[in-house]
């Protein structure tokens, strides 16, 4: 099969969603990266309408949005199977993927991250307290509802690792680097994390490993 290149930043948990997915399913792939602050300009923006990462290029055919392209591979790539058959646990798989884009992203790490990781190492700024401190409550809501949703079972839908696992992962263990976590972990999610971390997917694709591949490329 031909080589997939994934156009994106280092260390964005969305790129770091698919390297997993492309490592679970033992496909080979070429990151392209993307400088950041540049992906609102040519010629990224012509990849990518909304300005956004990550793009997957396979074979002539261009993608984006990260759960278009976690679905995609997961056809195209079918053994091991990363969607579940049994159609409450799919259905349970793709409320926690839209948890994680709608409410873990969106109003959480784009903020709580972005202003304690992206703008201390990227941009040499100080995190904004207000800003920070605004979050916190939708993160409270949104790791209540995810340690719920998780329950005693190993993986979001059930004892067997899907895409709502390798989306949502990415998005937590950034989260677990900044001061934050320790009030938002709950031990379910904690240990459910040590788990994702500790598979060889996730250990190939930390943001050391991602920016060695983009120093390389």
């Amino acid at each position: 099969m031909s080589e997939y290149v994934v156009h994106s930043v280092p260390g964005s948990p969305y790129g770091r969603a698919v390297f997993a997915t492309l490592e679970e399913k033992g496909a080979h792939y070429r990151l392209a990266p993307v400088v950041p602050g540049t992906h609102k300009s040519e010629p990224h923006i012509s990849r990518h309408p909304f300005g956004r990462v990550p793009v997957l290029e396979h074979d002539g055919y261009s993608l984006y949005e990260t759960q278009a392209i976690l679905r995609y591979l997961d056809r195209v790539v079918p053994v091991p199977a990363l969607t579940p058959a049994e159609p409450r646990a799919s259905g349970r798989m793709d409320q926690a993927m839209n948890i994680s884009d709608w409410y873990l992203f969106q109003g959480v790490n784009n903020v709580i991250g972005f202003q304690r990781i992206i703008k201390p190492r990227l941009m040499g700024q100080p995190a904004d307290e207000a800003a920070v401190a605004q979050a916190m409550p939708q993160a409270r809501t949104v790791f209540n509802e995810l340690s719920r949703l998780l329950g005693g079972k190993l993986y979001f839908a059930g004892d067997a690792l899907t895409l709502a696992d390798l989306m949502i992962a990415p998005q937590i263990d950034f989260l677990s680097q900044t001061p934050e976590w320790a009030s938002l972990a709950k031990p379910n999610l904690a240990t459910w994390l040590d788990r994702m971390t500790a598979r060889p997917s996730f250990k190939a694709t930390t943001w050391e490993r991602i920016a060695a591949l983009a120093a390389a490329a």
